[in-house]
């Protein structure tokens, strides 16, 4: 089973702006767009994230989508610092918007413990705005 990371998506308020911020840093590697994410840390189990794990980002307050990790590259900075750069799928991919704390960097997420994907709960009809949702969720009504 693949294991999957959790990231706040910081300063980001809904999820058209999460794809405008990412849109804007998207490369092609290989012909094919990728979104680039840089962080300090190495993830001790990168084999099991790319097993199949996604990335699952939480916007102002709840999880709200997720991107598969397509790749996970290594380097070392101008100041002689070593970094760590996931190449994320372009789709992201709505979640049932699940409720989570704030915290630093990244953290596993463990398959049993992500949030279902909105098309398999049953997510149909008309999107609510993010404001809306997330009154909503803070009522304990979604």
């Amino acid at each position: 089973m693949p294991l999957h990371l959790i990231k706040l998506a910081v300063g980001v308020n809904d999820l058209d702006h999460l794809a405008e911020v990412q849109d804007r840093r998207a490369v092609l590697v290989d012909g094919r767009p990728r979104i680039p994410l840089h962080t300090r840390q190495f993830p001790k189990r990168a084999e099991e994230i790319l097993a199949g794990g996604s990335l699952y980002w939480v916007v102002k307050g709840s999880v709200a989508a997720r991107q598969r990790v397509l790749a996970i590259d290594t380097g070392i900075d101008g100041e002689g610092k070593s970094f760590c750069t996931l190449q994320l799928e372009e789709e992201r991919v709505p979640t049932v918007p699940t409720p989570h704390r704030p915290f630093q960097g990244w953290r596993y997420l463990v398959p049993d413990a992500a949030p279902r994907d909105l098309s398999e709960a049953g997510g149909k009809g008309d999107e609510l705005p993010a404001h809306l949702a997330a009154e909503l969720r803070a009522l304990g009504l979604l």
